[in-house]
């Protein structure tokens, strides 16, 4: 990507974005955001309540009302082939066009500890919901892209694929185990797809994976509801972020060309860390901050497994002893 970024790399005036996960927190403020710099937005959420909420606040965000378009389909992202009925309605709407930049935003969180008795359910439910929610959409949405009737040439602007992961999937850390692995797939799925795009240049796609942390939001709510106690105390340190900065963040790294968009400065030293055959955005940076991330996390690494001991020293032994269904 080069030392400085001065060029646009992901303009939205006047073109199509769809936003899973766009009624609530960080989904919801990015499609405000969106329509503020001049995009036509199709919003996705199960909630239909929410939706019309959150399309309100669109509408009264447009750079330009009388031209920009908004609207929205209720969806269950967790649902086996919900994307390509997403997709055929969007098509409808848009005149016939696909949506030109995708951003599946839409997830869940369910920390417990991986002895707890609804460990593995909640881990199938966040893989539904942010692994087969998105790599459902990447799917439909890529079918529809690449496909030889719509191709527009190697110099046209690029369709964007956006997925969501966590900074955990950077950084793993006790309690998260039904959640993690989630976002972990997803990196797998967005470094493969990044390659795989380039089977096609005459159909330009390029593919970006952002990494908040802590957002304040309904998620975050909901998520404190199951949380272990000791997750909480390693995570107590770090200030959550407003879905409105997070947001905020996230599109100035896309507008970059980032490929992998971390939203903090902490972000971005845990990206550096585990980029192994991931694409950079600068490969002068990143190396470099790759050769000091393993220093920093001797130290992490041994603070943090000292708490995780002392934890158990204090509290004893966190396993719960099976109980009936």
């Amino acid at each position: 990507m080069g030392l400085f970024w001065s060029k646009n790399h992901m303009p939205v005036e006047g073109r199509t974005v769809l936003l899973t996960g766009a009624s609530e927190g960080m989904g919801r403020s990015a499609a405000v955001q969106l329509a503020a710099k001049g995009a036509n937005l199709i919003l996705v959420a199960r909630n239909v309540g929410r939706l019309e909420e959150a399309l309100a606040e669109v509408k009264a965000a447009a750079k330009s009302p009388g031209t920009q378009r908004f609207t929205y389909i209720s969806a269950d992202v967790s649902e086996p082939d919900y994307a390509s009925s997403v997709i055929a309605e969007a098509i409808a709407w848009n005149g016939g066009r696909a949506p030109d930049i995708v951003w599946c935003v839409a997830g869940m969180s369910t920390p417990l500890l991986w002895t707890d008795e609804a460990a593995l359910p909640a881990a199938r439910r966040n893989m539904d919901v942010n692994y087969f929610g998105s790599a459902e959409m990447a799917r439909a949405i890529l079918r529809e892209w690449l496909a030889p009737e719509n191709s527009t040439g190697p110099r046209a602007e690029p369709k964007h694929l956006i997925f969501t992961a966590s900074v955990l999937a950077l950084f793993a850390i006790v309690g998260y185990g039904p959640y993690t692995p989630s976002k972990w797939a997803l990196r797998g799925l967005a470094d493969t797809l990044a390659m795989e795009v380039n089977l096609y240049p005459d159909n330009p796609v390029k593919v970006h994976v952002v990494y908040p942390a802590t957002i304040t939001s309904p998620g975050l709510e909901r998520e404190n509801k199951t949380k272990p106690a000791i997750t909480a105390e390693l995570e107590k340190d770090e200030p959550p972020e407003t879905p409105d900065t997070v947001a905020r963040r996230a599109i100035a790294g896309l507008e970059r060309g980032e490929y992998f968009v971390a939203v903090s400065f902490l972000g971005n030293l845990m990206r550096c860390g585990v980029m192994g055959g991931s694409p950079r955005n600068n490969w002068v940076f990143d190396t470099v901050l790759g050769w000091f991330v393993p220093i920093v996390y001797f130290f992490v690494l041994r603070i943090m497994n000292a708490q995780v001991r002392g934890w158990t020293k204090k509290h004893g032994n966190p396993a719960k002893p099976a109980t009936a269904t």
